[in-house]
This record gives C-alpha cells, structure tokens and sequence, in this order.
C-alpha cells in the first residue's frame, strides 16, 4: 500500500500544500516548528479519522480560517482509494472515501493500515495506563471489527453505569437489579475484550522481543506483562465485589477500562530504570513489532512513519534501525529530521528509491 498525492488546504500552519510522494522513502527536513509532523499528522489523519498529536479535531483548523481539508490517493492492492477528511468549525466532522461519506468512523479503521514512531511514543512509558491500553487497542482494532465493536459497546455501559451510580448518589437512593443490568453488559463485552488481548499479546511479545534485540544488537532482556484482574476473577464477580467502593466514589473502579501493560528491562521498570537510549529502543522495538503484527494480519504492508526519531540515538542503533528497514518487508516510509546531511546519509545506506522535501 502507498500513499501517492497529498493536498492540504488550512491544515495546521498550512495554507495549501500538494505533495506527489515516491512509492519507497520521503523525507522532510527543515527547522523545528516548519511543519515537517504536520504533514506526517495529515497522512495519519487520512488513515485513522483523527489526528495524532491532538485529537481535538477543531484545534487543527490553521488559526483565522474556517474549515481544513486533507486529501490523499492511496494504492492498495492495485486499487486507487481516494480519502478526504474536512471539517468546518461547529460542524462534524466528515470523512469520505471513493466520494461516499462514512456514516461511523469505526467503518474506517483498518483500511489503510499505518504504523508511526515519534517522540509522543514515550507517553506510554511515563503517562497513565489508558495510554497503554489505547495502544493495545488501537492495534487490535485495525484488523479485529468486533473487538472494535465490543470496545466501543463496552465504552459506552461504563458511561451509563457510571451516570447511574452518579444518580443514586444524588437521589439517595438504590436499585441493585437496575445496576445489575448494567454489569451483566459489562461482564459479556469485558469478557470478550480480555480474551483477545490475551491472545494478542500471546502473539504480539515474542514478536517484540525479537525487534528490541535486532534494533539494539544486545541481548538485554525486556518484556510485557498484561495486568488485569480478570486473570484471577470473572468480571462479575468483581463488580460484585467492589460495589460498596464503586457507591462511594460513584463510578466504575473495575473492568477491562483498568488493565495496564507493565514495560520491564532485565525485571525493573523501564520508566525508571531504563535509560533515555534504552526507552526510545524499546518505543521503536513495541511500534516495529506493531508493523509486523499488522501485516501479517491483514496482508497489507502498512504505511511507516518516522517522526524524528533518529535524535538522541547513538550510530550504533540508527544502523541497527536502517539495516531493518533496508528490506522487502517494508513498504513506503516516511521520515522526519532536523538535519538534512544526516537524513540523507541515512537514506543512501537504506538502498531504496527516495524523495527528499526541504521545508
């Protein structure tokens, strides 16, 4: 699969831009601040509905104007697929394909699969669980419509239990068979969602572990462990037994909404023990291992983008990195850097066609 044209029109700093891409490698250099990510964010935007980096959709509208506009043609399977993603500002926003609008954005996800490595990756290391799970999830997603479906069903009976905990609280008053409703919901979707990360993580961490040693030459032990309480319970009965706290702090403290990945090198957390070198490997092995697992699932070589992701590397695990990418198993790539000698010494080494833009 690849990306072939590009247009923007008040996208972010860009009044109108139109691209035409090389079906290998593309990079952009230029100064921090030029909108070298905000191209990438756009190609992103394309293939998930939303954007990358912030995900308040009118926020990427370019200040003083009205509406954006983000047009692509993609190659896939011999097939041309036209994207184009507008919103206007206190409108909706829509998302077309072929000239046909979709009437959910679920129905989106996993027709262009795309895969991007950037310095925000290492919000999965230092931010909260909900950023692990999303990734999780956003993996499983793009080839599994149910799990999608079942997450989004899920989602939703957190909400609305939540809201009728909320109630009680307010009213004084207590239902149990109204709540338990709610948790016989939860118990079906959740059970349903604990099953496929098991699975996938069962498939997805030796994948990982073969990218961390490729990219670092080494044979540092890391690992993933999935944390849930449904390992040792059914959701039921955890529901059940957290119902006196769920009362007092009216909302949901259990369920699926709560697993974690725990990120470990040589049995320590990476967050603490890992350093700045080893994070970014490790970020870097999690989203090629993602790439891997995405093809093989859907067939499809997704799209990969490189965010700046050469800074703060030695030129040990940079070669480590071109050496991996510098085969068939790759597709288009596309990459962002600062320096534009070093990305063009990086791209003559990959041995494959290329396109540089300076910005």
């Amino acid at each position: 699969m690849q990306l072939r044209q590009l247009s923007l029109i008040n996208y972010k700093n860009f009044e109108s831009k139109e691209l035409a891409f090389d079906a290998k490698i593309n990079c952009f250099v230029g100064a921090n601040g030029i909108g070298k990510t905000n191209i990438l964010d756009a190609i992103y935007h394309l293939c998930f509905g939303k954007s990358y980096f912030n995900p308040v959709s009118s926020q990427n509208i370019r200040h003083g104007s009205d509406f954006f506009v983000i047009d692509g043609t993609f190659e896939k399977e011999n097939r041309e697929e036209k994207i184009v993603c507008s919103l206007k500002k206190n409108n909706k926003k829509i998302i077309k394909r072929n000239g046909k609008a979709y009437d959910r954005f679920a129905d989106h996800i996993g027709l262009l699969p795309l895969v991007i490595i950037s310095p925000a990756d290492r919000d999965l290391i230092i931010e909260g669980s909900e950023t692990r799970r999303k990734f999780i999830d956003g993996v499983i997603s793009q080839s599994d419509k149910s799990y999608l479906q079942n997450l989004i069903n899920y989602n939703k009976v957190v909400s609305q239990r939540n809201a009728l905990l909320k109630y009680f609280a307010a009213n004084r008053t207590f239902n149990k068979d109204t709540l338990a409703v709610y948790d016989e919901q939860m118990h079906r979707y959740g059970s349903e969602i604990f099953k496929k990360r098991t699975t996938f993580l069962e498939s997805f961490i030796p994948i990982f572990q073969e990218q961390y040693r490729a990219i670092t030459g080494n044979t540092e032990n890391v690992s993933l462990t999935y944390e849930s309480k449904l390992k040792s319970n059914d959701l039921l009965s955890l529901l059940s037994k957290s119902l006196d706290k769920d009362r007092a702090l009216q909302y949901t403290s259990v369920g699926v909404h709560k697993d974690d990945l725990s990120f470990e090198i040589s049995e320590y957390p990476i967050k603490k023990f890992g350093s700045q070198g080893q994070q970014k490997s490790f970020l870097i092995a999690l989203k090629f291992a993602q790439f891997h697992f995405m093809k093989s699932q859907s067939g499809t070589t997704p799209i990969l983008i490189l965010d700046d992701i050469f800074d703060k590397l030695d030129e040990n695990r940079v070669s480590h990195i071109i050496t991996l990418v510098n085969n068939e198993n790759f597709g288009q790539i596309f990459i962002s850097d600062t320096h534009a000698d070093r990305t063009e010494s990086i791209v003559k080494k990959i041995h494959q066609s290329y396109k540089i833009f300076k910005l």
